[in-house]
């Protein structure tokens, strides 16, 4: 095998795709930083115990594993950063009051989380501690929305659900972990049949209520049926209302609703959501409620947020066009030097055409160069 082949699904990142990332990068930090949230940056490798605790089979199984040469402790590359965003609110922060905090890094993952995805995303995410309400939902959701739009991604909508109607409708199954995995499969997959198999011996109310579930996915109608076939379910009202809210909250974006969906159903623990667009596959964005997510690290402080890949994110957005550049002789002269270094303190890029060579950059575009007009430099339009 040559050299330079790389893994599956692992690829490099050229000039113009790696200028845009970057872009990219500094908008939707910028944007949490409107908000108020305070970037942190967790390791790349942890031990794995503080990975995994409490984040559910998925992640374990796209988490890549190594020995610690100086320990011998198990480690892991992070394959998702909240839990590490949740040990630092947790125990080095350890504040009472509400604590935004916002990140971005590269993750890995054993295997890619969806047809054509990057093994190494560019993660970015960002998380509120410390206030149980929906306010803090509708926080996490419209910055979201306020990063998609910095990014200039047009034409998306947002899909709501809540884990606690299907939480709600299994209180009390006696059911193996085998089974409840298979009814989540076919809860998201719509699977009715594969559904009955698995739920025969139900009690009726949990049984009628998970069936019902597979047609609840739609517009804004579907908690109106939500709310008639889901009458008795403990919890299923306020879970509708907030719901309701939440939609009536966002403006004039599309919004539908899927109370079937369960994906990252060990992770969340109240309402998700997912954020769609046009020329993306899977969603941009996901995230919502995940208030145990600190109770392994001892503090279960309320908790809501979301994240996205900006390998994923800059694939579905306008391409940025090259940056307009000054081109300049190669000299050692004073004033020549003097003027190149005045250009770039204003925030021009002046590249230099060395000696022997044409100006061949490909990442800018030279619409300008730096002329000696009378014994001055000065730039002219090309």
């Amino acid at each position: 095998m040559s050299a330079w082949v790389l893994p599956d699904h692992i690829a490099d990142v050229l000039p113009s795709e790696a200028r845009h990332i970057e872009e990219l990068r500094r908008g939707l930090l910028d944007t949490a930083r409107s908000y108020g949230y305070e970037l942190v940056m967790p390791p790349m490798l942890e031990h794995l115990e503080s990975l995994l605790t409490g984040s559910g089979e998925a992640l374990d199984l796209q988490t890549f594993k190594l020995v610690d040469q100086l320990s011998g402790r198990t480690l892991g590359l992070r394959a998702d950063t909240t839990q590490q965003v949740a040990r630092i609110d947790a125990h080095l922060l350890n504040r009472q009051a509400v604590t935004r905090l916002c990140y971005c890094g590269p993750v890995l993952h054993t295997r890619p989380d969806r047809p054509h995805a990057t093994r190494e995303p560019l993660q970015f995410g960002a998380e509120i501690y410390g206030h149980q309400g929906l306010e803090a939902d509708l926080e996490a959701l419209r910055l979201a929305l306020d990063c998609l739009r910095v990014a200039e991604v047009r034409d998306f909508s947002v899909d709501l659900a809540d884990v606690r109607i299907v939480r709600s409708l299994l209180a009390g199954v006696p059911v193996d972990g085998e089974v409840l995995r298979g009814v989540h499969v076919a809860l998201a997959s719509k699977d009715a049949s594969e559904l009955a198999v698995l739920t025969r011996d139900f009690p009726t109310a949990s049984r009628e209520g998970l069936r019902a579930l597979l047609t609840l996915y739609g517009d804004i109608q579907v908690l109106d049926e939500a709310e008639k076939a889901l009458q008795g379910i403990a919890g299923a009202r306020e879970v509708l209302s907030n719901l309701r809210t939440a939609a009536s909250r966002l403006g004039d974006v599309p919004i539908t609703f899927d109370l079937a969906d369960l994906r990252g159903y060990a992770y969340y623990s109240g309402m998700r959501f997912g954020i769609y667009a046009r020329g993306a596959s899977d969603a941009l964005v996901r995230g919502g409620r995940y208030d145990e997510v600190g109770a392994v690290f001892g503090r279960n402080r309320p908790a809501a947020g979301f994240s996205l890949d900006i390998k994923q994110l800059v694939a579905v957005v306008p391409p940025h066009p090259l940056k307009a550049a000054i081109r300049a002789p190669w000299s050692e002269a004073a004033d020549l030097n003097a003027a190149i270094a005045a250009l770039r303190s204003q925030g021009e890029t002046v590249v230099c055409v060395l000696p022997g060579h044409d100006s061949g950059v490909d990442e800018f575009r030279c619409d300008r160069e730096l002329v000696c007009t009378a014994g001055q430099w000065a730039v002219r339009t090309l």
